[in-house]
């Protein structure tokens, strides 16, 4: 049964190997503390956190999330440690709520590795803190007992940590900061939370490690130590805000707005509250897939997601696999890293017997627990080969079924491109893949419009694929893949709703411009010079401030006559070369403020060439998505936080494939102005 502390209780632990499961209502930051007998922390190295997440018997998220596992060991703490505090803080710089207050209360839960709950904790009562001490963890003669805390700090994390006696409090909490702000910036924005009749009840993700398999105690959970299964998820991120009148729909059929009563305006008229884009009657069942053969699970079928269109259906089921593929693989590797750790317990054991160490014995002990970890990695393979047989089978589907802003270029329903008539909910950027599933790509889909710019980066990456080529090829590459981004947001939005201007102010991008210039689908030719760089910044930072002041007013209508209310994108060749102090300012204003009110960035950049601003500019990196032109494990996704190798979208040697589509914008652009 589980007990429902209050604050001061305590309640003793049972087992030492646990799991500290958070729940909130927006993304927190999860740490934890090792403290001696009178609660201090010696040094920062007594601290867990997402910059440096494990510690002997404790590891925590890399990333802010609203919901988060903690792994805790409580027999591998040192000897030293009389308390684990689990804290709880909300991030600086990344959005979100700034105090406990405006949040529900958080739940704190303390649970074995089998799931079951041994304690929770609800964090009521809490105001103007931003940092809060939820429990603790103690030694109580020879046992371990768990207090509920929920002491909370106004001050923040510097003052928790000041608090808890540790030297170096504020720059340790700058460092946490600095932290979740990289965390936040490499990982793939999540999709919008699935419901509850939305959820295909996969089975890809299931654990690779039995009940029965090993006497594991971790039941395919990860032990102390091993990555993956602990990093929270992160929070769904909802439609952009409607702005200039592009409205942004929720990809969740549950949230899509129903008409109510009509409400009278100004005017004396009703108003409307339904989405344009969305029926109001429910949506037709998905496909249902043929009869399974016994014993073969069954067969996939295209659109089998939840979704008021197939497009919606597809998008879900894109990022059903992604997650099931994230899990089964953290599945898979916890499973490896148990294995591990209980060879090298068995091996340790054996050792330290000395009439063991050598002969026959010693030798039979260590080929038994060779076997075992043997047999343990096996069956672990076993079960992720299955799983991904089944996402395998359901990509060699859903790939071909595919609506062309979700598709490979050499996808063929780009042969029967059209120009829409709406925008769609998401764009592919490229694919992702892991290490263990090199064979199986997922389509890597992000919402529109865009919620913050791109930037691909034209620098050495370290990758194995970018380590042979110069420089000059790297930028090459990053332009390139620029432009078929560009061209994909030119194809995917209706003629006269997106307008690309492009600064290459030193004139090196022009063979790989050139398609976007030859077909006339940019709002002017590419500004070159420092001159061209300051015009083309001051009107699109104008355009911002007009469009802010318009929609803070409630006077959207109040634009000036011949104003562009389609979705911006400015397009920046070789930054920094020609870019003054101002222009640098500007550019951060755009990044910041432009995506709320449509105006959007896209970067190519090495960061290595603005190196000379310092960290002025680190604002700018971080509130961008970094795109890579060669394959780089860069990204991390929001469930689990894998590194995952992005392979960019590029268009295949010899297609014809853009030129096809910039014809038949470049057409419906003339139509629409005509």
């Amino acid at each position: 049964m589980t007990a429902e502390l209050v604050r001061g209780q305590n309640h003793p632990l049972l087992e030492v190997r646990l799991e500290i499961r958070v729940s909130a209502g927006a993304p927190v930051v999860a740490a934890a503390t090792l403290c001696d007998e009178s609660g201090r922390i010696h040094g920062v190295e007594w601290v867990a956190h997402p910059g440096a997440p494990a510690l002997p018997g404790l590891e925590v998220s890399r990333q802010a999330a609203a919901d988060h596992r903690l792994a805790v060991d409580l027999d591998a703490v040192a000897e030293s440690v009389h308390r684990v505090s689990v804290l709880l803080a909300l991030p600086t710089g990344v959005g979100g709520p700034a105090v406990f207050g405006s949040l529900a209360a958080p739940v704190v839960a303390v649970t074995g590795l089998d799931g079951s709950e041994v304690a929770c904790f609800t964090l009521t009562g809490l105001g103007p803190e931003s940092a809060v001490v939820a429990l603790e963890l103690y030694r109580r003669q020879g046992a371990w007992k768990v207090r509920a805390v929920g002491q909370g700090y106004a001050g923040g994390l510097a003052a928790l940590l000041a608090d808890q006696g540790l030297a170096q409090a504020r720059q340790l909490a700058s460092d946490i900061d600095e932290a979740v702000a990289r965390g936040s910036v490499r990982s793939v924005p999540a999709p919008p939370p699935r419901t509850a009749d939305a959820d295909r009840s996969r089975q890809a993700a299931a654990s690779a490690l039995g009940p029965d398999q090993g006497g594991s105690p971790y039941g395919g959970q990860s032990p102390q130590g091993a990555a993956g299964p602990y990093a929270g998820s992160q929070p769904a991120h909802g439609a952009a805000d409607a702005v200039a009148g592009h409205p942004a729909g929720p990809a969740d059929p549950a949230a899509a707005t129903r008409p109510g009563t009509p409400v009278a305006s100004g005017t004396g008229g009703p108003v409307d509250y339904s989405h344009p884009r969305r029926r109001t009657t429910a949506p037709p069942p998905p496909p249902v897939a043929p009869p399974a053969e016994p014993g073969r699970p069954a067969r996939p079928v295209a659109g089998d997601a939840t979704g008021w269109s197939m497009e919606e259906r597809l998008y879900n089921q894109v990022w059903g696999m992604f997650e099931d593929l994230a899990r089964t693989t953290a599945a898979y590797r916890s499973a490896v890293d148990f294995a591990d750790t209980r060879r090298e317990r068995e091996l340790d054991e054996v050792l330290s017997d000395p009439r063991s160490r050598i002969g026959g014995r010693g030798d039979a002990a260590r080929e038994t627990a060779r076997a075992k970890h043997a047999q343990l990695v096996d069956q672990a393979r076993q079960a992720l080969d299955r799983d991904l047989a089944q996402l395998v089978a359901e990509a060699e589907v859903v790939e071909p079924a595919l609506p062309p802003a979700f598709a490979r270029w050499d996808n063929p329903v780009w042969h029967a491109y059209r120009v829409p008539m709406e925008m769609p909910m998401a764009l592919r950027l490229g694919d992702l893949h892991l290490p263990e599933s090199d064979r199986l790509r997922i389509p890597m889909l992000i919402r529109l419009p865009l919620e913050r710019g791109l930037w691909m980066d034209s620098g050495r990456t370290g990758s194995p694929d970018g380590s042979f080529l110069d420089s000059h090829e790297l930028r090459r590459l990053a332009l390139d893949s620029a432009v078929a981004h560009t061209v994909r947001l030119l194809a995917v939005h209706p003629a006269g709703e997106f307008t690309v201007h492009v600064v290459d102010p030193g004139g090196s991008g022009a063979p790989a411009l050139a398609p976007l210039v030859r077909s006339g689908v940019l709002a002017a030719p590419p500004a070159v010079g420092a001159a061209g760089v300051t015009d083309v910044l001051t009107r699109l930072t104008q355009h911002v401030d007009l469009v802010q002041m318009a929609v803070r007013g409630g006077a959207a209508d109040s634009l000036p006559p011949g104003f562009d209310t389609a979705q911006q994108l400015l397009v920046v060749n070789d930054f920094p070369h020609g870019f003054d102090d101002r222009a640098v300012t500007q550019l951060r204003y755009l990044a910041d403020e432009g995506p709320s009110v449509g105006v959007h960035l896209m970067m190519v950049a090495d960061r290595e060439d603005a190196a000379g601003y310092g960290p002025l500019l680190d604002p700018l990196w971080r509130g961008l998505m970094r795109l890579t032109p060669v394959p780089d494990d860069h990204l991390a996704d929001p469930w689990v936080g894998h590194a995952w190798t992005y392979e960019p979208a590029l268009v295949p040697p010899g297609s014809q494939v853009l030129q096809q589509v910039l014809t038949q914008v470049a057409a419906a652009r003339r139509t629409w102005r005509d």
